[in-house]
């Protein structure tokens, strides 16, 4: 396991060429967000998948995916116009949306269900990231079984040191800014539900599902 350290504020595209060597190789990541740290792979690689699932100890919940922007988005999941709209409305941001997938995400990653959870960030570093390796990354929180996600670096890498399997990098941006997690929106259906609050607040949010 390979610890990187570094400085968000300098230039770090050294570190993210690291990123990129690992995750083309099949290797599995613990990386920085604007919310906690995640732990993440190429989305599109099974066998990756298989070992965050096994990483993290649990096969059971779906693994959210990261996108670059709406254009990847679209290759990922299908839209309709209700779909669309709250993409432009929520993205790039603290937002999840659920969406019917498309057949080139893995089954593995959604552990069956036809549906997927896809975000776009506005975030430097993973913006680079993604712009640099040009794949969709599984973004899920780096946390432990019956651990809650956090922004400290510190009581994660103290995990994974008595940890095996471990993630292949660790990219340690040190303590991460406190912040909510990100509101989560189903809307595989004809009515869109929020399944999560985040830094909005509810009847916001409601307003905003008005469409």
């Amino acid at each position: 396991m390979n610890i990187l350290e570094v400085d968000l504020k300098e230039d770090y595209s050294h570190v993210v060429g690291e990123a990129i060597s690992v995750l083309k190789t099949g290797g599995v990541i613990v990386y920085p967000t604007d919310t906690v740290y995640a732990i993440g792979c190429n989305a599109l690689d099974e066998f990756a998948v298989k070992r965050i699932f096994s990483i993290k100890e649990q096969s059971s919940k779906p693994l959210p995916v990261l996108a670059q922007n709406l254009k990847w988005a679209e290759e990922l999941v299908y839209f309709n116009d209700k779909r669309r709209e709250l993409a432009n409305k929520f993205w790039p941001g603290q937002c999840m949306l659920i969406m019917p997938k498309k057949d080139i995400i893995p089954p593995i990653v959604t552990t069956g269900l036809s549906t997927v959870a896809l975000r776009v960030m506005d975030y430097p570093f993973t913006n680079l990231l993604l712009k640099q390796y040009g794949y969709p990354l599984v973004i899920t929180s780096a946390s432990m079984p019956n651990q809650g996600s956090t922004g400290d670096i510190n009581k994660l890498i103290e995990a994974f040191h008595n940890h095996i399997p471990r993630p292949d990098l660790i990219i340690d941006a040190g303590v991460l800014p406190q912040s909510n997690p990100s509101v989560i929106i189903d809307c595989s259906t004809d009515k869109p539900k929020v399944l999560r609050i985040g830094p909005s607040k509810p009847q916001d949010m409601l307003k905003l599902l008005e469409l």
